[in-house]
């Protein structure tokens, strides 16, 4: 049943044509099919969709995320292309530089294009 199955992440675009730009230009990843009311990207091997809502953007917390090897090689890239990391300094948030380090694991978040929250994990272990 869903245990056998990929769960696909599902993101809002308040303007599909500068969310594709973002994630295929930006982000590098790979246009897989654009159809009128979904467009369809990959993902290291896994799928996910973008489609046009006029609520893009107002979640306030975060929709998906990448586990990397190298969490500051992997901001490093994303800066060099013009992504922004978000700076939080709240009880039991604390970034320094963009990275929070907890529980044996390092992170950071960045905003798509529709202000989306996205995020990079390391694992430590």
């Amino acid at each position: 049943m869903l245990a056998d199955t990929p769960l696909t992440t599902v993101i809002p675009a308040s303007d599909i044509e500068r969310a594709k730009r973002f994630y295929g230009d930006t982000l590098g990843l790979k246009l897989i099919e654009d159809r009128e009311e979904v467009v369809f990207f990959e993902s290291g091997g896994t799928r996910f969709d973008l489609y046009p809502t006029p609520s893009g953007g107002r979640a306030a917390h975060t929709l998906a995320g990448w586990t990397v090897d190298d969490l500051d090689a992997e901001m490093a890239e994303l800066r060099g292309r013009g992504v922004t990391f978000e700076e939080y300094d709240q009880p039991g948030l604390k970034t320094v530089n963009g990275v929070i380090e907890s529980a044996g694991l390092r992170g950071a978040w960045f905003k798509d294009s529709e202000g989306n929250i996205l995020s990079l994990v390391q694992d430590l272990r």
